[in-house]
């Protein structure tokens, strides 16, 4: 296949599943939290520190909010579908990468295989389709992972080896933190080892990368660090990574079912990696490469489920090393099923009709899911319901304030001009619309900071979280 035929493909694949009623549902979830930064960083002009609300916005590094800024500048509008559209982005950037950047190591038909693989994984499709951190950072460790393996499976330069796997590891820290980087290196140091090519590590390339990393993340860490809030920042960074270690919400009903969960963000392909052991290779190098890439996704899985306070998509950075190594069982010369299942041989013929049957269906299943289900989720929308009260109850060229709201996704959605105070002595004197939470009403009823005008309740909502929020007219 040529390599214009095979971007067609896995572009039309993509399209498919990625693009079909993108936003024609509400936010939900964490998507605030990606979103709602995004807005803030537009209106005030600072992209150093991520804001929820009023109060500062800790847990994670803001590329994610860069992106969703961008894609709202870009196309000028401000909704689910330029919210949605990076991690959609994101995912296709994977793809093309496995058919172009690893179609030598792979072959062709292997190229568009591991592709096809990792935009019909569950896992992808689930992430991919929300504006969520896994979706971005899981995409550029893959990006990392098939550049370092496939630049070093076709020996080429060190330097080209390290150097752009460096930029998307750098990205990966603006993403999400480090974690990348123990997925990462568990393929590296399996595949140098098998192949006892030991000295890649010590070349100068790698301090060079390592160094090019760091300066990604430093780039906007230095600026950070310079800011009052650093402190808070780092005791909250510290204080979750110590939470997942020790434990601290663990639960051993859903400790049980990490590996099961993490195994099954790779169906419906995880049903195929049985044959794995009876996959034959006419290349030593291909069966220490695929020996590689086995231990190399099964221990980190293993560590990281076992932690107590892990959750099962801490692991979504192996499936783009799966869908290399999935892409490698289906290309073999010889494969045959286990002998559970028979024992007989995987025809070629066979596993290009299983590929096509798996991919097929999957488009079919969410291009009805987008004609038959979507129509009926919107009629059952609740952050648009109380943005529309909301916006029934303010008159259209009020400002509306929220004081301390803290996360109240529903705001992305609100008519009204929209501005934050921390305290009540922040809001100011020609105030008349303010959203309070349940424990600050009382104190804005009774404040004489607008005498003689005084506060009142309006309207008292529920979010779908069990969250309260009151409507004050001061008049």
């Amino acid at each position: 296949m040529s390599r214009p035929a095979a971007l067609l493909i896995v572009t039309a694949v993509w399209a498919t599943i990625y693009l079909p009623a993108l936003g024609s549902l509400e936010i939900k979830g964490e998507e605030g939290r990606r979103i709602l930064p995004a807005v803030a960083m537009l209106e005030s002009g600072n992209y150093i520190v991520p804001k929820v609300g009023s109060a500062a916005y800790f847990s994670k590094p803001p590329l994610i909010n860069w992106l969703v800024a961008a894609s709202f500048e870009i196309f000028g509008q401000r909704n689910e579908w330029t919210a949605r559209l990076p991690s959609a982005l994101c995912v296709i950037a994977v793809a093309v990468a496995f058919v172009t950047v690893a179609r030598a190591s792979l072959r062709p038909t292997g190229s568009v295989l591991a592709a096809l693989i990792w935009l019909t994984n569950f896992g992808m499709i689930e992430k991919g389709r929300l504006i969520e951190i896994e979706s971005i950072y899981v995409s550029l460790c893959g990006l990392a992972i098939i550049f370092w393996f496939s630049f070093w499976e076709q020996n080429k330069s060190p330097w080209l080896v390290w150097i752009p796997a460096s930029i998307f590891l750098g990205l990966g820290l603006l993403a999400k933190g480090p974690m990348h980087l123990l997925f990462f290196y568990a393929i590296v140091l399996s595949v140098v080892w098998r192949a006892k090519d030991a000295r890649i590590l010590f070349h100068p390339a790698h301090l060079a990368g390592i160094a090019v990393m760091l300066g990604i993340f430093a780039a906007w860490a230095v600026p950070f660090a310079q800011t009052t809030t650093a402190k808070l920042a780092m005791f909250k960074w510290s204080r979750q990574f110590s939470g997942r270690l020790s434990g601290e919400d663990f639960k051993f009903s859903s400790w049980i079912l990490n590996i099961p969960r993490s195994l099954g963000y790779f169906l419906p392909w995880l049903l195929l990696l049985p044959c794995l052991p009876n996959a034959k290779f006419s290349s030593e190098r291909k069966i220490d490469i695929v020996r590689a890439l086995s231990w190399g996704i099964a221990i980190p899985l293993l560590v990281v489920d076992l932690v107590p306070g892990a959750l099962p998509r801490y692991t979504m950075p192996l499936l783009a090393p799966a869908c290399l190594l999935c892409a490698e069982v289906l290309t073999a010369e010889e494969v045959a099923w286990p002998k559970l299942f028979g024992g007989k041989n995987f025809s070629t013929q066979d596993r290009q009709r299983i590929v096509t049957a798996f991919v097929v269906v999957t488009c079919i299943c969410i291009s009805a899911y987008a004609v038959a289900l979507v129509p009926k989720l919107r009629a059952r929308q609740k952050l648009k319901t109380i943005a529309m009260q909301i916006d029934a109850a303010v008159p259209h060229a009020e400002r509306l304030y929220a004081l301390d709201p803290d996360y109240q996704p529903f705001l992305f959605y609100t008519r009204s001009e929209l501005a934050y105070a921390s305290e009540i002595g922040d809001l100011p004197l020609d105030a008349n619309y303010v959203l309070v939470q349940p424990e600050k009403e009382k104190e804005v009823e009774e404040s004489v900071l607008w005498t003689p005008r005084r506060a009142h309740r309006v309207l008292a909502l529920t979010d779908y979280r069990h969250r309260s929020i009151i409507l004050l007219r001061i008049d």
